[in-house]
């Protein structure tokens, strides 16, 4: 029950002081009409992935560039990124380095304090309760009994037609991390995730190493991220998921100012990495999924849930997951998306959007 209880406690503790954001949208989430187009309406990855013109078109002097670090274009010296930046005491912001990336892409550990973990890194120590206050605490596992925690990162990705549809047909929700690069690119995938129930959370803009970063560029890749769900599903998220899980106090601190609680996770299946990272195969993540299946099943979970770290990233990752679903619905008594399995009813900044409780989940389920 201790775990139960700070997981909760993880989840209420919001919106610290959130600095005023200026977040704009056409779209009415609650009414969503998306054009009868092949992009929208194949099952071929080439067809789904054919650029489409939108009413979502940006005007490209207020966006950075897309994939580029969200101060690119000018952004960190905009005057609206300038506002939001001024409206924050920068004097109470912990002062932590910025980390090191390696020529191999890693983070540089070699002069950390793993074993104090001052900062609370994740990247060092799966640190996940802050060591200062006023800060959001991640939310990393279901706060509620036998359940598994589905969440996906990267999307939305254009080739997910199949996928989306096999989470329709068996009434399935899922925790959406959409990167906002992605959510301009392809801003039908962005609605379609809205318009079939699903929690949409960010994964900043263009998925970089966020303690690697400025406090500018970790506020800008937050800040264009949040910009970009708006702008195109009308939400505003609250919950992000940093590239990695790389985050310690600094960036939560950061993340916080604009009403951000980072979500990690407790399981992962490393699916985006078979045959990607060596020794990282495709039967590799098949043994992760089998392995967390059986957990559903010998006591791991009887007391609180998990939240599995997957992937939309590609067709491979998906379709990992839809081999393994009726096997994980079999051994977990409910699988859902972590809005509902933390018991947050509003998500989002705006009202216009809730999720039910758990309890109210199970029993509209039975």
């Amino acid at each position: 029950m201790v775990l139960k209880a700070t997981l909760i406690t993880a989840a209420a503790l919001m919106g610290v002081q959130a600095a005023k954001t200026n977040y704009t949208s056409i779209t009415n989430p609650l009414n969503i009409t998306l054009p009868d187009i092949p992009q929208l309406t194949s099952l071929d990855p080439t067809q789904e992935c054919v650029y489409y013109q939108s009413e979502y078109m940006i005007r490209q002097d207020e966006w950075p560039t897309v994939w580029q670090m969200a101060t690119s274009n000018g952004m960190n010296t905009s005057s609206e990124f300038l506002a939001l930046k001024n409206s924050i005491d920068w004097s109470k912001a912990p002062n932590i380095s910025v980390r090191t990336v390696t020529p191999a892409g890693t983070l540089d550990q070699s002069t950390y304090n793993s074993g104090a973990d001052p900062d609370c890194w994740w990247t060092s120590s799966t640190c996940k309760i802050p060591k200062i206050p006023d800060v959001n605490a991640d939310v990393y596992a279901c706060a509620e009994p036998d359940v598994w925690g589905l969440t996906f990162d990267d999307g939305p990705n254009c080739s997910h037609n199949a996928f989306y549809d096999y989470l329709l047909e068996n009434k399935q929700k899922a925790t959406m991390f959409y990167i906002g690069s992605n959510v301009l690119d392809w801003p039908y995938g962005a609605l379609r995730g809205v318009k079939d129930g699903h929690h949409i959370a960010s994964h900043t803009w263009s998925h970089k190493l966020m303690t690697s970063l400025t406090n500018d560029e970790v506020l800008a890749e937050l800040y264009y991220a949040q910009k970009a769900v708006k702008f195109v599903t009308g939400l505003t998220p609250k919950y992000w998921r940093p590239a990695q899980g790389d985050l310690d106090d600094r960036v939560r601190w950061i993340a916080t100012q604009i009403n951000l609680t980072a979500v990690i996770w407790n399981l992962d299946t490393f699916d985006w990495a078979a045959d990607v990272l060596p020794g990282v195969t495709q039967q590799t993540v098949e043994d992760n999924y089998h392995n967390y299946i059986n957990m559903g099943t010998n006591g791991s979970f009887a007391t609180s849930g998990n939240i599995v770290l997957s992937h939309e990233i590609n067709n491979n990752t998906m379709t990992h997951f839809m081999n393994n679903y009726p096997a994980i619905k079999k051994a977990y008594s409910h699988v859902m998306d972590v809005a509902t399995c933390m018991n947050i009813t509003n998500p989002y900044i705006e009202d216009t959007v809730t999720f039910p409780t758990f309890a109210e989940a199970v029993a509209n389920a039975t």
